[in-house]
Parts: structure tokens; C-alpha cells; sequence
């Protein structure tokens, strides 16, 4: 009997795993919108990752202001992934396409602390407005 609740419990139990994400850089999304990620505001958990999937050759990942300072910059047309481990905003854009608006954000445990570095630092173009909606909508 004892082996047997083991075997059911074990069975049900399932392990914890983070629940890592993928966002796509598109030239167009479904809705018509050029030049964007398929997420602009992905919000994880301490110790979980972000995979960027290119849709073209002409896209990239730069990381703009964090909470730890992290200075990153992908290669166009690469996949990339980064594992976030200290809590905050993120603010990224892809290079080529900043100007056009092409940002987003992470928001790693529910940590908006660093948000007014956030909105301070640097934007271009379309990229000015998008980045005040996208923090207005964390509020």
C-alpha cells in the first residue's frame, strides 16, 4: 500500500520549473504593427529566461537600462537568450529599429522599483511615446 501512494503521489507531483518565454522580432504582426516584438511587456520570475526569435536577418536584442546595470547587445539575426536573475524593469529595443518604435520591456518579480530610470533613459522616434504608454500600463 505504502509503495503504492508513493507511486500515485509521485506520478501527480510535478516538478517546478520556471516558465521561460520565447518573443518574436517580426517585420509585421498580426494586427499590421511594423517593426515590434510579438511581447512588448514580458513579466517573469527571478531566475527565469527570455529567448528572442528572429524573423529576419534585421533584428536584434540590446538591453538599454536595467536595474543592474546590464549592458547587452545581440548580433542581428540571431537567437538569443538571457537568463534575468536580479529583480526589475528592463528596457530593450532592436538596434536598426529603435527609431520605428521596436521596444520592449521585462519585468522580473513584479519589481517596479527602478522605474523612473526607466523612464529616463534614452528613446527615439516612435520609440519617445511607446516607451510612456508602456509604463503608464504598469500602473
Amino acid at each position: 500500500m505504502k509503495l503504492y501512494v508513493f507511486m500515485i503521489t509521485a506520478f501527480l507531483s510535478t516538478p517546478s520549473f520556471g516558465a521561460d518565454i520565447s518573443i518574436e522580432m517580426l517585420n509585421k504582426d498580426a494586427n499590421g504593427n511594423k517593426m515590434v516584438y510579438s511581447q512588448e511587456v514580458a513579466k517573469i520570475d527571478v531566475g527565469e529566461t527570455i529567448t528572442w526569435l528572429p524573423a529576419s536577418k534585421g533584428h536584434n536584442v540590446e538591453i538599454i537600462s536595467s536595474p543592474n546595470k546590464m549592458k547587452f547587445k545581440s548580433k542581428n539575426g540571431k537567437e538569443v537568450k538571457i537568463t534575468f536573475d536580479t529583480p526589475g524593469i528592463y528596457y530593450y529595443w532592436c538596434t536598426p529599429h529603435k527609431g520605428m518604435g521596436m521596444i520592449g520591456l521585462v519585468i522580473v518579480g513584479d519589481d517596479l522599483s527602478n522605474i523612473d530610470g526607466i523612464a529616463s533613459a534614452k528613446a527615439m522616434g516612435k520609440s519617445k511615446k511607446k516607451l510612456k504608454n508602456l509604463l503608464a500600463s504598469l500602473n
